[in-house]
């Protein structure tokens, strides 16, 4: 019994040091989104903090495609980066499952 609390305590360690890292890596990636065809791109931290956002002159004679094209390239850089985090925290955590609802990184 003590051999397999300890076994398990191990393995808990070592996950919570993969997520660890994983997080680490994720805060250091960019991930670019767009629309309107390249003609909006949106480029975002794995933390989710806007690091540039590039407009093709076209697009700013239609205000309100313009505010479309921004969203729609934004919401596409979001997905992306959520994306990339799912796919690094399965790896962490070696396939184990999380509970319903448990969001990561924390």
């Amino acid at each position: 019994m003590r051999g397999n609390i300890a076994q398990l305590m191990q393995q808990a360690q070592k996950m919570q040091e993969n997520m660890q890292r994983a997080q680490e890596e994720l805060a250091n990636i960019e991930v670019t989104g767009g629309a309107g065809g390249g003609m909006v791109n949106v480029t975002l931290s794995g933390r989710m903090e806007c690091r540039k956002v590039r407009i093709d002159p076209s697009v700013l004679a239609d205000p309100e495609m313009a505010e479309d094209l921004v969203a729609a390239a934004f919401n596409d850089a979001v997905n992306k980066v959520n994306a990339e985090s799912q796919e690094r925290m399965a790896a962490a955590t070696a396939g184990m499952a999380m509970p319903p609802g448990m969001k990561m990184p924390f």
